[in-house]
């Protein structure tokens, strides 16, 4: 019985320390990344509390949305490569990295809600062990079968980049837990030839769709149990009158007030769109969700922009993401005079 209390206290000191790996980040960013909280003068015009957000919500988003970038990036990278040319452990860093200053600024303006903190540290540790788990398998014999096909790629190959890249897209506007799983492992199955990587890859990725799956349906129940986040949205605008505002695709105008016209819209990737259509036609910004400022993100080729709290390079673009805070009545002209930057996501409460 002597080897068999070995194995078991080797097994819970391999699991304890992965567990302790997977929460260091977190201790980290607890006891490193941290602000005294700033005084605003800012008199909310939104108070309605059905509308009116934390402001500390637009920095607190990004981290799920680094999530939905990285999904990208590695679309990108599969669509001419292989999985082991994805920098995992860069996608890793770049989640805890960037979340620091994040965390850093929310502190500032007031700290993270507690439901904001909960839900971006389990989605860190479990994007991180996920990861973790992709990079040893695609590292080793994912990288041997890539070795054993030679650069003509398998049709697995192809099927599994689409996949991934209509994965990437869904996620701009819907929660990851949405996704037909089950769908893409009976395509890799139904596609597969006899070549070894064709049988690797759907053997492999059915594990994985089976997995997320499994984990998704879990999440769903969950979710409605406690109910889904609201999905609209409202803002303060001037410069355009009810009129132009209701022709204005997406636009639901809600009132005038004083201060401008108070509309409300779609959340997430549709905002943005929104927000360009609305620049576009001359609207100003006075307030969304009852708040003064807002983060978006943008690219450049440039690894550097003026006023970023950060920036890091994207896989698979060779270009570069930058975090930019920014005065919500600022945003209009910030948006029109982008220069070199190009917007990609303006982050909503």
């Amino acid at each position: 019985m002597r080897w068999l209390w070995r194995w078991i206290a080797r097994c819970i000191l391999v699991f304890g320390t992965l567990a302790a790996l997977l929460i260091s980040p977190v201790i980290y960013t607890e006891i490193a990344c941290t602000a005294s909280p700033e005084f605003s003068r800012y008199s909310p015009i939104i108070t309605d509390p059905d509308w009116q957000r934390a402001e500390s919500r637009t920095l607190t988003t990004y981290p799920e949305w680094h999530i939905v970038h990285a999904y990208d990036d590695y679309a990108r990278v599969l669509r001419d490569g292989d999985p082991h040319d994805f920098g995992f452990i860069r996608a890793i860093t770049g989640f805890w990295t960037a979340l620091c200053p994040l965390k850093e600024r929310a502190d500032a303006m007031g700290g993270m809600t507690g439901d904001s903190k909960m839900t971006i540290y389990t989605i860190g540790v479990s994007f991180t062990a996920e990861l973790l788990a992709k990079a040893a398998y695609e590292e080793t014999l994912g990288r041997f079968t890539a070795w054993m096909r030679g650069d003509a790629r398998a049709p697995l190959d192809d099927v599994s980049a689409g996949q991934a890249a209509a994965y990437a897209e869904f996620l701009q506007q819907v929660p990851w837990y949405k996704w037909d799983f089950q769908r893409d492992a009976l395509a890799l199955r139904d596609t597969a030839t006899d070549v070894p990587r064709d049988r690797e890859r759907a053997l492999a990725l059915g594990i994985e769709y089976g997995v997320k799956a499994a984990y998704a349906e879990v999440i769903a129940s969950a979710v409605e149990g406690i109910g889904a986040d609201q999905l609209r949205l409202r803002s303060i605008v001037s410069g355009l009158s009810i009129e132009e505002l209701s022709a204005v695709d997406g636009v639901s105008v809600i009132a005038e007030r004083e201060e401008g016209v108070e509309i409300e819209t779609d959340r997430y990737r549709a905002f943005t769109r929104i927000l360009e259509r609305l620049v576009g036609a001359g609207a100003e910004l006075v307030e969304i969700a009852g708040n003064d400022e807002i983060l978006f993100t943008a690219v450049s080729d440039n690894p550097t922009a003026a006023g970023a709290l950060y920036s890091f390079p994207r896989q698979g673009y060779g270009d570069w993401r930058h975090l930019i805070l920014s005065p919500v009545p600022e945003l209009a002209d910030r948006l029109r005079f982008l220069g070199e930057l190009r917007l990609e996501h303006v982050h909503d409460y």
